[in-house]
């Protein structure tokens, strides 16, 4: 891999846009240690440590890269050398927190940093600004927010690689297996099927689907269980996929199948609401009010969805009290799910895109109740 590979125009871009979107919230500079945010504005997967590593964008003035001269290679694997920024490296001794105050001008100035910063930077960097730094979510959020047609094509290819792992789930789900067991074939697909990595399997059979959140555990398939699949990772260049579908071992009782039905139209609900000028909390009250009038509201337990990108989890959030209208080039999950205790649940997760005049979904696979025989 080599720094050729990212795009100087791209990366550029968005620093420009960083700057603008940092002077008009009323900063004078950014600071950005490793995590999302960095890779993001640099291409850069630099890991936190003790040493600063940390991208300084003034909003007068260059971006500096501030880095320990021992970690001066990891930039290799970013866009700095293609766009050329000013790097600032430091040894042991050096005050790198300086070197921070001197790319933002000299002078402590209002100055917004990453929430992936830990405090043992951040203390020593607010003693320096002798202020308490803001979060830059609200300068870059808008930034992360909309896609670039790139970043678009990514999600597209992560979807539809998440899709072929579903298509597989069929064949693991075999009654005497445990959760475990199918979650290692599931790693094992995804990472096939083009994924660096599994960032997350979910398998809950029978009453573990009705914890949104269960992983997985030693208990074995029964025929009969309600199986919800809930899976997605990093597809290069590090966008994500995320998607859930529900299965039955065998066919579901006529309850189960009526309830899933509700759940079915819920979700297609939430889906053809999406357009831009619609807002996050509509989209939420789509699937929430097809589920109120069958009296599953109570069931549906979560919000119905969150953005997706080099993070599987970041804004925008389809959830009640969020009045931001959707834009094209936004993308997120549209999941409602219904959680009986200690009985079964169901969810049904797509990624969509907004477009001019919809919603693109990049998951294909059917939504039914898929019933695996037994």
């Amino acid at each position: 891999m080599s720094s050729a590979r990212f795009d100087s125009t791209v990366y550029g871009q968005r620093l420009r846009a960083a700057a603008t979107a940092t002077a008009d919230a009323g900063l004078a500079g950014l600071v950005i240690t490793p995590g999302y945010d960095l890779r993001y504005l640099v291409g850069s997967r630099a890991e936190t440590f003790e040493r600063l590593t940390a991208l300084v964008i003034p909003v007068s003035g260059e971006p500096t890269v501030v880095v320990p001269r021992m970690e001066l290679a990891s930039l290799k694997e970013s866009a700095v050398v293609e766009l050329g920024l000013p790097v600032r490296d430091w040894v042991d001794g050096d005050d790198p927190y300086q070197l921070v105050l001197e790319a933002l001008g000299g002078a402590p100035v209002a100055t917004a940093v990453t929430d992936a910063m830990p405090a043992l930077h951040l203390l020593p960097l607010a003693d320096k600004l002798e202020t308490v730094p803001l979060l830059a979510t609200d300068v870059l959020r808008t930034l992360r927010m909309i896609k670039d047609p790139a970043e678009i094509d990514a999600l597209r290819k992560a979807g539809a690689a998440i899709d072929r792992v579903h298509a597989r789930v069929p064949e693991f789900l075999v009654p005497g297996r445990t959760e475990a067991d199918v979650a290692a074939d599931i790693g094992e697909a995804i990472v096939a099927e083009g994924h660096s990595a599994a960032a997350f399997i979910i398998v809950g059979s029978g009453p573990h689907g009705a914890d949104p959140h269960h992983e997985v555990s030693d208990r074995q398939l029964q025929a009969g269980d309600i199986v919800v699949v809930d899976i997605g990772g990093p597809y290069e260049p590090g966008y994500n996929s995320d998607s859930t579908r529900t299965y039955s071992l065998g066919e579901p009782k006529p309850e189960v199948a009526e309830q899933y039905s509700v759940l079915q139209r819920a979700q297609q609900a939430a889906v053809d609401a999406v357009r831009p000028g619609v807002t996050a909390e509509q989209i939420d009250a789509a699937a929430r009010d097809v589920l109120a009038e069958a009296g599953l509201a109570d069931y549906f337990v979560h919000r119905t969805g969150h953005g997706i990108g080099l993070s599987v989890h970041e804004e925008p959030y389809i959830v009640a009290g969020n009045d931001l209208p959707v834009q094209p080039g936004m993308a997120f999950s549209v999941e409602p799910g219904i959680y009986f205790p200690g009985q079964w649940g169901a969810r049904i997760e797509d990624i969509v895109i907004v477009t001019a005049d919809g919603a693109e979904p990049v998951n294909t696979r059917p939504h039914d109740l898929i019933v695996v025989p037994v």
